[in-house]
């Protein structure tokens, strides 16, 4: 370098051999600020993916049992399993801060819901996509709907720093001078979610599945307008990634897109969220806050004694009665966990209308028909399942899932079952089956609604326990 340094005081060199030497001079600089990338086969001596991911219902979280769960996780777990590597979870304090340590190289690669744009592909790279979703204006109930972008100047707008929908508005104030809003750098998508419930900000930007989740516990959160075209959300890779680790994970989500199996992992999280009742979320709220409370230590006592998550067990008394012990069905079942005489009899309950002996009988019942389902099924279809069974009972389920195998699909997946299910109240089906007609159509109903209120009620349990949001910075 002082070599080179050193021609521009000789007066002799011209100055085309100047240019070149300072060209170089320049290239040498570059590389030396430029981090080489981790190769593939270092990756692997170091037998650790380490990926970045924020703590969210739509990315990564603890469930109610202490592990690790969330669509990201799953799909990060899976491929770090392919390459037969421990996977270490790295959860930075804010969303830019994921950008951040990347660059940083703290990490391999961002698994966190990060949608493709023009301006983020200048600088990165990203996985083939997984998901489309669409960005969409949210406000609350009860304030004039906005109809386009004009109708914001009348609110206060705030979305999240360095998002796709900060890029978004930028793109849009082109089209619109006038257009403004805030960034938040502290607050997350959920928690901005909430300020507009709670009236302290008039719109926010969000996605698609993740206002589909948030207005389950925020019923009042509306959703004005779509802001452009369906997007595409992909992992993010710094752009002097290495090749083999590109290529490996580029493979991955191909291979998950063409078996199904990628659809089979999203509907398990977002199929039960899209159908919305504003009435049916604002009342669980509200008996949420009057009822449960009674009764939340029976259904944790009668869970533990089960192996059972006592969310679950919850869920299901609200979808039998609503958390109401004295309960009674035309037809003749009754209680909080809604027991015919004959169940009631088989599980040894005496009094139905007594509420721990009825969640104790329901939960015993439960625990009966997941003991039927084959144990090649895991959860959580095997869950879904049982619930179905404990809805119709176990030989209509029987019937539904021989249907499904004959039709060509899998038997041992409920989101194949559950589409076939209805089958069992049309006579060309069910005049075929051992156990005859069902009204097939009340166990998907049955079980997509029990899904919502577990969710919910795994959110609010979070909500108000700090210590299941998961931790900064912490590494699994």
């Amino acid at each position: 370098m002082l070599e080179l340094l050193m021609l521009g005081k000789n007066k002799s060199v011209d100055c085309v051999t100047l240019k070149i030497a300072l060209f170089i001079l320049c290239l040498f600089m570059l590389s030396a600020c430029t981090e080489s990338p981790v190769s593939f086969e270092t990756l692997k001596q170091r037998g650790v993916l380490r990926v970045l991911s924020m703590n969210s219902p739509n990315t990564w979280y603890i469930d109610p049992q202490g592990n690790n769960a969330g669509l990201e996780y799953e799909l990060a777990s899976r491929f770090a399993d392919e390459l037969g590597l421990k996977l270490e979870l790295v959860t930075p304090a804010t969303f830019s801060d994921l950008f951040r340590s990347l660059d940083a190289g703290n990490a391999d690669f961002i698994a966190s819901g990060i949608t493709i744009t023009k301006a983020r592909k200048k600088r990165y790279k990203f996985s083939p996509p997984y998901q489309s979703i669409t960005e969409v204006l949210v406000y609350r109930q009860g304030i004039k709907a906005p109809k386009d972008v004009t109708d914001l100047s009348n609110g206060r707008l705030r979305v999240l720093e360095a998002s796709s929908f900060q890029e978004r508005l930028q793109n849009l104030r082109k089209q619109y001078p006038e257009l403004r809003w805030e960034v938040s750098d502290k607050d997350s998508l959920e928690q901005l979610l909430e300020s507009v419930w709670k009236g302290e900000i008039d719109y926010t930007v969000t996605d698609s599945n993740i206002f589909n989740q948030a207005r389950r516990l925020y019923p009042e959160l509306q959703r004005a307008f779509d802001l452009g075209e369906p997007q595409q959300l992909a992992w993010v890779f710094p752009e002097n990634v290495s090749p083999g680790l590109y290529d490996a994970a580029s493979s991955f989500i191909q291979r998950l897109e063409e078996s199904g199996e990628l659809q089979r992992i999203l509907d398990r999280y977002y199929a039960h969220v899209e159908k919305f009742d504003y009435i049916d979320a604002s009342t669980f709220l509200s008996h949420y806050i009057e009822r449960l409370p009674k009764y939340k230590s029976m259904f944790q006592a009668s869970a533990k004694k089960h192996g059972m998550d006592w969310h679950l067990l919850a869920a299901i008394a609200y979808q039998e009665s609503h958390w109401r012990p004295d309960a009674v069905s035309p037809t003749g079942v009754r209680g909080m966990m809604m027991l015919t005489r004959n169940t009631a009899k088989m599980m040894n309950i005496k009094n139905r209308k007594d509420p721990a002996q009825s969640i104790e009988g329901g939960a015993a019942y439960i625990k009966r028909m997941l003991g039927k389902i084959p144990e090649r099924i895991k959860d959580p279809d095997r869950t879904w399942f049982a619930l179905a069974a404990y809805n119709i009972g176990y030989g209509h389920l029987e019937d539904a899932r021989i249907i499904t195998e004959k039709e060509g699909h899998n038997p041992d997946l409920w989101k194949d079952v559950r589409k076939h299910l209805p089958l069992l109240s049309k006579k060309k089906w069910y005049s075929k089956t051992r156990y005859g007609f069902a009204r097939g159509s009340e166990p998907v109903r049955y079980v997509g609604n029990i899904r919502r209120y577990y969710d919910v009620l795994v959110r609010l349990s979070q909500l108000s326990d700090p210590e299941r949001k998961g931790t900064v910075d912490r590494v699994f």
